[in-house]
């Protein structure tokens, strides 16, 4: 995993795209069917998927973004020249594809979404990996946020390949922080209570890709498993108060900006592209409120939102 830089065309044509490939999979048409298997059946699979399927869907925040003079030349779209085509196949709920999102986005690299219906998973049914997220780019298939961006990263800079300098260290703990803390501090908050867990699966299921009837099941039923769920959670990762516990790993994070902008210091690196993409989701959710409240990061959270920048996503 490297420190994010800006992008060069060059590097971009000659290495991150280097020749034709075989073409992506082509998305299962959408499906009007009932639901099956039984409601149960399904329920038990969201649960089981509960890692992936945590969070409200990305692409709400709305704001005025600013990007000025040599950054914004240095960060502006590819042209569609560099490369053929990448696609996000993803959860809209998931935190893992909101950072996959967020280093797509900084990085102005266009990319078609492809939502995944979490029941079914019809939309990968070519893929032997069954998780998301999962980018294909000019047919060759990238899994796991983290391998996918780092991937993506050392394409886009590769003479940082070998870089094993103190911020690099640093960069790859906290990106290690996100994946093994921040993120299992979530749940438990979005599900707090029976109110908040149904706010959650109504934002989950109107941006979510479901039929008709998986929607209306899901609000309802999903929101009831994912509450207890939620307590399980808790237990598993030691949290007596979900607030206090969300508060702190925020606050832990401002100290180790130690007055940075920035982890990456005047520009953002992976880490806080990782932070800020796994806290994108809540944000506008009650839980999300309230951690701009009861902490320091808004400020931080302003500042990335500003960097990245509006959506690089290519829509038909």
């Amino acid at each position: 995993m490297r420190r994010v830089q800006g992008l060069s065309r060059p590097l971009l044509n000659a290495r991150l795209l280097r020749s034709a490939s075989p073409p992506i999979p082509s998305p299962a048409p959408s499906s009007s069917s009932l639901l099956r298997p039984p409601p149960s059946s399904w329920l038990s699979r969201l649960g089981a998927n509960s890692r992936e399927f945590l969070l409200p869907a990305n692409g709400v925040l709305s704001s005025s973004f600013a990007t000025a003079g040599a950054a914004a030349m240095a960060r502006e779209a590819i042209p569609s020249f560099s490369m053929k085509e990448l696609v996000l196949y993803q959860y809209a709920a998931c935190p893992f594809c909101n950072k996959v999102r967020a280093f797509l986005d900084y990085n102005k690299l266009p990319y078609k979404v492809v939502e995944v219906n979490p029941i079914s998973k019809k939309e990968i049914k070519w893929s032997e990996y069954k998780k998301v997220p999962v980018v294909v780019l000019d047919g060759k298939q990238l899994n796991d946020s983290f391998q996918i961006i780092e991937t993506l990263q050392q394409r886009i800079n590769p003479t940082e390949e070998n870089s094993t300098g103190s911020a690099v260290v640093e960069e790859k703990e906290w990106c290690r922080w996100v994946d093994n803390h921040l993120v299992h501090v979530l749940a438990p908050n979005i599900y707090r209570s029976p109110s908040e867990a149904l706010e959650s699966f109504d934002y989950i299921t109107t941006l979510g890709n479901f039929t008709t009837l998986e929607r209306w099941t899901a609000k309802y039923a999903g929101a009831a498993a994912m509450y207890l769920v939620s307590k399980k959670l808790k237990k598993k990762h030691n949290i007596t108060d979900e607030r206090a516990a969300l508060y702190a790993a925020a606050n832990t994070w401002i100290r180790a900006l130690n007055d940075r902008q920035f982890m990456g210091r005047n520009k953002p690196n992976l880490a806080d592209l990782s932070v800020f993409g796994v806290l994108r989701p809540i944000w506008k959710l009650q839980s999300g409120m309230d951690l701009a409240k009861n902490t320091g990061i808004g400020a931080w959270y302003k500042r990335m939102e500003t960097e990245v920048g509006e959506s690089s996503e290519v829509k038909d």
